[in-house]
């Protein structure tokens, strides 16, 4: 596996980080997790414009280019010859001290690509559906750590990843400090409701997800109305579809909530038309590489 490092493509064995790396000792950074498709980087100016729009947020300065940094994504799939892969970009505030002070840093980020494949999911839970359960971490609020940023300190995420397996399921749903529905620990959610569509607005402690952005684009040009609206959990409990969307995760039908059963507990016809339309998707939208 060949991994890029500030500007090399090295060995995986050779992909080494300082201790005093400021994402390594306090999470200070910012990544993207994207996706090829048969050498199709799927929605890369979309990934790469909301990196550098985490890095603007926490005052991180990245001195590749927007460009530059597809290319670097680009390359790190043909040095590895993937066709299909998930790709983890990440950019920290690089080497400082021990201290908190970013200023201490001294002024070179490191930037890291790694591809690889992931498979989040069983693909069981993809024909069948899964259960998900609310837990009680909530999602941070946007006055403490926007979850706008997808920042490397995913500690909420992760607490809230083990209450649902420790409780034994996949995957948490989490709420905001309102007690609205906010997102899962990886992924956005949705529901279907006389056959429209709704998902929690950014607003509401949800990160901006290119995939949940996707979805609604997709459900509009298939005219299902869609709504970005606050919901509450009774909203879920009683819709006639869930299913919840990520790039690793892509779309995945969800058909039990806390123990209730979400109408028919299967996957519904609106859900698996977005799946099929989804998949059409990935096949074209995104950026073309060969081998």
């Amino acid at each position: 596996m060949k991994i890029y490092l500030n500007g090399n493509l090295v060995e995986r064995n050779e992909a080494k980080v300082s201790v005093f790396d400021h994402g390594f000792l306090y999470g200070d950074g910012v990544f993207e997790g994207i996706r090829a498709y048969n050498c199709l980087v799927f929605k890369l100016d979309e990934h790469i414009d909301r990196l550098f729009e985490s890095a603007h947020s926490i005052m991180l300065p990245i001195k590749l280019t927007k460009k530059q940094m597809i290319g670097v994504v680009v390359d790190t799939l043909k040095a590895n010859k993937l066709k299909d892969a998930y790709i983890r970009l990440i950019v920290s505030r690089g080497e400082g001290d021990l201290g908190l002070d970013p200023r201490k840093c001294k002024g070179n980020e490191t930037v890291i690509v790694i591809a690889d494949k992931i498979t989040l999911y069983p693909k069981k839970l993809y024909e069948e559906g899964m259960a998900i359960i609310t837990v009680p971490t909530i999602r941070n609020i946007p006055e403490a750590l926007n979850p706008q940023i997808k920042s490397l300190n995913y500690l909420n995420n992760i607490l809230a990843k083990i209450e649902a397996v420790n409780c034994g399921y996949e995957e948490a749903l989490m709420l905001d400090h309102l007690g609205y529905v906010a997102e899962c620990t990886g992924d956005n959610i949705f529901v279907v409701e006389k056959d429209e569509l709704y998902t929690p607005p950014q607003c509401m402690g949800t990160l901006r997800g290119i995939t949940r952005d996707a979805v609604l684009a997709v459900a509009r040009k298939l005219k299902i109305p869609t709504h970005e609206h606050v919901l509450t959990r009774h909203e879920v409990y009683n819709s006639s579809e869930c299913f919840l969307t990520g790039t690793a995760a892509e779309i995945i039908p969800v058909v039990r909530v806390d123990g209730r059963r979400i109408a028919e507990a299967k996957p519904g016809k609106i859900t698996k038309l977005l799946m099929r339309e989804f998949s059409k998707l990935t096949k074209t939208d995104g950026i073309k590489y060969t081998l």
